[in-house]
């Protein structure tokens, strides 16, 4: 097949030794099976060697077989193999440094991230200066990081796209997916001596009149060949197919190359050379034309290279005779950058293993910035992972589409995976209630805001609502409702990227009848106000600012112990505290009025209390005569349901005379 692994190596060696008539597991034939990237047979060839290499005579030329299997096996993306064999190697003596550093890289990229770091450590202790064991090294403990704290992609395996072979680089265009196959079904006959399967085709995925996507089909027309296609891109009105062409060739070497083929209804054209390109000395390939269609961006190993291969770009109307731009070092590295995806003007992914990642290659997102230089993230992990992750397309205005991995499959082949990242659900729910807990159905909710949004709800039967928010933005909330004063509260959502639910709730304030205020505390037999009460003054406090237009009657209720007039004088002492207090608030003492009722008004069982408290039925007055037949436990809870502080709506027209 025409793969990521092709491409590498035809780009790294661009060497062609053509095999004359040697035959057998000698490591000659190995070599050049090797040289001309025949990875599968070159694999095959040296492993039969190592196998007969038993004399202890042979020791130093089997630790240069194993040396060079374990670099087959990298080439295959088989990594657990390639350490295997480097082990090997190390063991027979193999007399080459760099091999601690294959040793480390084929760790990394099986996901064995802490034996990784000890062979990147024990590797730079002999070349301190090798800044790709560095990276390696910085992508290691990174990746660990990444693996332990995933990013919000949702990832999965696109079962119905792929083959039981290597299926990669997907493409979506229009209402079309096209992707590169090496399935059994493929035009040519012959297999690819890089992999031991089929030479890649281009396949293509419709839907159905539901909208669901189809089986994988090949495109019509005379674009597949013998030869290895794959990695399309597009035209923006999706009538020209831009592709890459990697033709088998005995008496030359072989090149990647960028086609083009045209459509015509349904059928695809037999591709040819890209005009564009004029040099055929070295690699071009993976090209991706903009949504504009101004500028094509590609893969090549051309002069002007960092590394192994470069992001480069071309405009679609150059002069011929220009030369491409190469995207530079914030995006090419001395390693392998490859299979860049414009996405717009100033955003493009690519794949790499130059930069600290997860292993193989990993996809990074490049976003150009106002000084011209490009940003570079790595898209973490669960899109990438320790295998090669790469080719990937989005859905328009989506972040959302397709990509191929290596992930999962121990013979080296590649699978198409979706991705999504779902939109941040942030909400905010609560129910609204009287003082008594009972819901308020139909109260009126209204959100606000620093954002400049102004929304509003109702309360359903329950009392319940439920409003979506944004992150980090500062809103303020007011309920009320016929017959109640209205509340208000404030809250900020957070920063962070992550899905969050709020909640609030809201106790509204009768206009009608007394609203018992919980949780206010004075010494014994004293009106002193204990500490513990201020949440709850506090609260009354903004009930009153939240309603600037009615006035209010405190009211202080006693147990049935004691003479009248000790509670009565107690009631008043302890009503007016509360009084003093809200005036200190801020509060104009013209809205507030007191009042200590003592003994005289015991309180009638509410649903809630009956609640709370099973042992009262609903609606029984918990008076002294009552009260006095219960048990003492029984006679000790009423007693303490009567000792209450509560407030009264007076009036809803107060104007202040200032």
């Amino acid at each position: 097949m025409w793969s990521k692994s092709f491409l590498s190596t035809v780009l790294l060696l661009s060497v062609c030794v053509l095999l004359t008539g040697c035959r057998g597991a000698k490591l000659s034939v190995a070599d050049e099976q090797m040289a001309r990237g025949e990875y599968y047979e070159a694999a095959a060839t040296y492993r039969k060697l190592y196998n007969k290499l038993k004399k202890p005579s042979e020791r130093t030329v089997r630790g240069e077989v194993a040396y060079k299997l374990g670099m087959a096996h990298t080439k295959l993306n088989q990594n657990a193999r390639a350490a295997g064999a480097f082990r090997n190697a190390l063991r027979y003596g193999y007399p080459d440094t760099l091999l601690y550093r294959h040793i480390a890289k084929a760790l990394h990229a099986d996901g064995k991230y802490g034996e990784a770091i000890q062979a990147y450590n024990q590797y730079l202790m002999i070349a301190p200066g090798d800044d790709i064991a560095k990276t390696g090294l910085r992508g290691a403990i990174l990746a660990d990081k990444m693996r332990t704290n995933p990013t919000r992609y949702k990832v999965a395996n696109a079962k119905l796209f792929n083959s039981r072979r290597s299926d990669f680089s997907p493409a979506l265009q229009g209402d079309k997916l096209y992707l590169t196959t090496t399935n059994e079904n493929v035009t040519g006959a012959n297999r690819s001596e890089v992999t031991g399967m089929k030479r890649g085709d281009i396949w293509e995925v419709s839907k159905d009149e539901q909208g669901k996507w189809q089986k994988p089909e090949p495109v019509k027309g005379e674009l597949n060949t013998d030869a290895d296609e794959g990695a399309v891109s597009f035209s923006p009105d999706g009538r020209l197919m831009y592709l890459t062409r990697a033709k088998r060739r005995q008496d030359a070497d072989t090149k990647v190359e960028i086609v083009t083929s045209a459509r015509s209804d349904a059928s695809w054209s037999e591709a040819r050379p890209l005009d564009l390109i004029e040099d055929t000395v070295y690699n071009y390939g993976h090209p991706s034309v903009d949504p504009t269609g101004t500028y094509i961006y590609f893969t090549s190993d051309r002069p002007g290279t960092y590394g192994g291969s470069d992001i480069w770009r071309m405009r679609l109307d150059a002069k011929a005779g220009t030369l491409p731009e190469n995207l530079g070092p914030s995006i090419n590295t001395s390693g392998r950058e490859m299979f860049p995806y414009a996405l717009s003007d100033s955003i493009i992914y690519f794949s790499s293993d130059g930069h600290p990642g997860m292993g193989g290659l990993d996809i990074f997102k490049a976003q150009l910035t106002p000084s011209g230089s490009w940003k570079v993230t790595n898209m973490g992990v669960p899109v990438n992972s320790s295998a090669d992750d790469f080719g990937i397309t989005f859905y328009p205005g989506k972040e959302a589409g397709y990509f191929s991995s290596g992930r999962g499959d121990a013979r080296g082949y590649d699978h198409i995976y979706s991705f999504e990242l779902p939109d941040i659900k942030i909400t905010i729910t609560g129910t609204v209630t009287d003082f008594e807990e009972e819901p308020i159905a139909g109260a009126r909710i209204r959100i606000i805001g620093r954002d400049g949004s102004n929304r509003r709800a109702v309360s359903r039967d329950d009392g319940t609502f439920t409003f979506d928010l944004e992150r980090g933005v500062s809103y303020v909330m007011q309920a009320g409702a016929k017959g109640f004063l209205n509340a208000r509260q404030e809250f900020a959502t957070d920063t962070a990227e992550q899905d969050a639910e709020y909640g609030i709730d809201f106790m509204l304030a009768s206009l009608t009848v007394p609203n018992v205020v919980e949780n206010i505390f004075y010494d014994y037999n004293k009106a002193t106000l204990r500490p513990e009460s201020t949440v709850a003054l506090d609260s009354l406090a903004q009930i009153l600012r939240d309603n600037p237009g009615i006035t209010v009657e405190m009211s202080s209720h006693t147990d049935r112990v004691g003479s009248d007039a000790y509670n009565n004088n107690l009631s008043e002492n302890r009503a007016k505290s509360v009084v003093d207090y809200l005036i200190s608030a801020g509060i104009d003492s013209a809205r507030l009025n007191w009042k200590g009722y003592g003994k005289t008004q015991p309180k009638k069982v509410t649903k809630r209390i009956a609640r709370l408290f099973p042992q009262f039925k609903e609606g029984e007055v918990l008076d002294e005569e009552y009260v006095n037949t219960l048990s003492d436990e029984d006679k000790a809870a009423a007693d303490q349901i009567n000792r209450r502080t509560e407030f009264k709506v007076t009036s809803t027209d107060f104007e202040s005379p200032l």
